[in-house]
């Protein structure tokens, strides 16, 4: 996952599970089903809560309209 999202996931008190594709078997298969989904090359890929968010730019869409936080509170991600 890339640093920035990982740091801001880390701010909130989230520990995110991270699978780096390039690094475990089947990552390639993985990454051909996500760009099957539209995420082709847009790396890191998030999922809260079982759901697909999307990238870094909407990660940091929903982090900066304040929506975020409610997401992974829904998630059971964060506590507070």
């Amino acid at each position: 996952m890339c640093h920035t999202i990982n740091t801001l996931f880390f701010d909130f008190g989230v520990n995110p599970t991270v699978y780096e594709l390039d690094h475990i078997p089947g990552g390639r298969e993985i990454e051909q089903a996500l760009a099957r989904h539209g995420v082709a090359g847009d790396f890191p890929v998030v999922f809260i809560g079982g759901n697909l968010v999307g990238g870094a730019n909407e990660i940091m869409t929903l982090h900066l309209n304040g929506s975020l936080s409610a997401m992974l509170k829904r998630a059971g991600a964060l506590w507070l």
